[in-house]
């Protein structure tokens, strides 16, 4: 039975370059020797590599509310697909009796409810792009122009709460309307 000179080191396998079958028990001391790196066992690390980054790594990107639909054709040849729309926030404030804590608060528009001025902040904290706190729902940047709208029996400090709670959450384009 012929063996030839190779040996197994941990996925490296050394063999003599020469063809010639040696005898077993003997070296050769002028034959130069090649070593081949199994690659199977690298492939494995480096997929094992690539599903442990895939899994570790967080993609976190700013989301925006674009808008979906498509300009007409008409007249639209300049206007953006994805630019953002700039319709103001209305936030309407009715007071519904003479105590401090008796006011009602509507924004208009398919968003969530406030039953106080903290949850205004709170809804107005979440919603704006780069808060902490806004998660996937970024909607308005710190400019987008915001309405306070009281009614004409709205009290004076009902419609100041509702903008200190849009300026105490860094909201910088805050108006009031004319009572309505």
């Amino acid at each position: 039975m012929l063996q030839s000179d190779s040996h197994d080191y941990h996925g490296i396998i050394a063999t003599d370059v020469d063809d010639a079958a040696p005898h077993p028990c003997r070296r050769r001391e002028h034959g130069l020797v090649r070593l081949q790196v199994n690659l199977t066992s690298l492939i494995d690390v480096t997929f094992l590599l690539l599903v442990y980054f895939m899994v570790a790594t967080s993609f976190a990107s700013s989301e925006r509310v674009y808008r979906m639909d498509l300009p007409d054709r008409t007249g639209a040849a300049g206007s953006d697909a994805f630019e953002l729309i700039e319709e103001p926030l209305r936030i309407s404030v009715m007071s519904t009796g003479l105590s401090p804590s008796m006011y009602r608060l509507n924004i208009e528009g398919p968003y969530p409810q406030p039953e106080s001025f903290e949850a205004l902040a709170s809804y107005l904290r979440r919603t704006q792009v780069g808060s902490v706190d806004a998660g996937g729902g970024a909607l308005f940047e710190a400019d987008h122009p915001i309405i306070i709208q009281p009614t004409r029996s709205t009290r004076w400090e009902h419609a100041i709460e509702a903008f200190n709670a849009a300026a105490r959450e860094r909201y910088t384009n805050v108006t009031f309307a004319k009572p309505g």
